[in-house]
């Protein structure tokens, strides 16, 4: 097929393998090549080589920007996890101009650690491309084998499957001994990292039955904080007890199929909203928030609370 580019060839030869391997699948991989070259634009060779280049320029110690010179994987780690942020802020805005425009910040980042790995000859873009093809090809049997799953809630029991093969896999090569809580990537935001590791605990059934048991550990969490604060001035120790707060209290948003960084993001705007009222109807009374005391800002945000409503 003509027009297939650098990103479109590598979907392409992880296909064909597909096909070498089991003429069984034949008509179905035949089908999705036709489907993928028909129906979606792959970015042409030149746009993708252009960025590559743009970034290799930057790096190349001849000429190149010191900044970006002076950076490494570590270093750019944070910048990666703002424009991942940034491309949610602009979904949830429903702003696709600015979403355009944060998958490209997004992609830069991809193409910044390929090209300190190409430099320290581990890995190029290339090969990013080419694993994470096999990745979704070996990860969606039903589509590109002969596997037959009948539901979305069977393909996520499948993927998971599937995933926990690879994890236990990668410890065993690594001679540590597989745990359910294997690949739990530590840089997770602490509310996503505590419930994925408390999802993985639920799958081998340390979970409670109903949220009901979760809210009563949350309860139990709160006393056990609130005795430590009248009985202690030990810093450690009350950090410790509140821990244990919030995550109990993501383990109730679990229970209740509510995505606990989503609910806080809600509990976030909503603080937002009314304290930017706040601070508009004191500065209209003639009385601005930076000179009000407690009780006015309190009786302010009952006001607030009931504007809302």
């Amino acid at each position: 097929m003509v027009g297939w580019q650098r990103t479109g060839t590598a979907i392409v030869r992880v296909v064909c393998r597909c096909y070498i391997k089991s003429n069984g699948v034949k008509r179905r991989i035949i089908l999705f090549y036709i489907f993928f070259g028909e129906y979606f634009q792959m970015p042409s060779s030149s746009n993708i080589d252009r960025l590559l280049e743009i970034m290799a320029r930057l790096r190349n110690p001849d000429g190149g920007c010191p900044w970006d010179i002076e950076q490494n994987f570590a270093s750019i780690v944070p910048y990666t996890i703002e424009e991942a942020y940034e491309v949610a802020d602009a979904i949830e805005k429903g702003d696709f101009d600015a979403l355009k425009d944060e998958l490209g910040d997004l992609l830069f980042q991809a193409v910044y650690h390929a090209q300190m790995a190409n430099e320290e000859q581990r890995f190029n873009f290339g090969d990013v491309v080419d694993a994470i093809c096999t990745k979704m090809i070996r990860r969606h049997p039903h589509v590109f084998g002969d596997a037959e799953i009948e539901s979305a809630e069977a393909q996520t029991l499948a993927w998971e499957e599937q995933k926990a093969q690879e994890r236990a896999a990668g410890s065993t090569a690594a001679g540590d001994d597989p745990s359910v809580l294997d690949g739990v990537a530590l840089g997770y935001p602490a509310l996503l990292r505590a419930m994925k590791l408390q999802n993985r605990a639920a799958r081998v059934g340390f979970d409670w039955p109903d949220p009901g048991g979760a809210l009563e550990k949350l309860k139990e969490e709160l006393v056990e904080l609130e005795e430590e604060l009248d009985g202690s001035s030990n810093a450690a120790a009350i950090k410790d007890e509140l821990s244990d707060v919030l995550f109990s209290a993501v383990n109730l948003a679990r229970k209740l199929d509510i995505d606990p960084e989503a609910a806080l993001r809600q509990g976030n705007a909503k603080f937002e909203k009314r304290f930017r009222w706040i601070e508009t109807q004191m500065a209209k009374d003639g009385n601005p928030i930076q000179e009000a005391d407690l009780d006015a800002m309190e009786a302010m945000w009952q006001r607030a609370k009931k504007q809302a409503n």
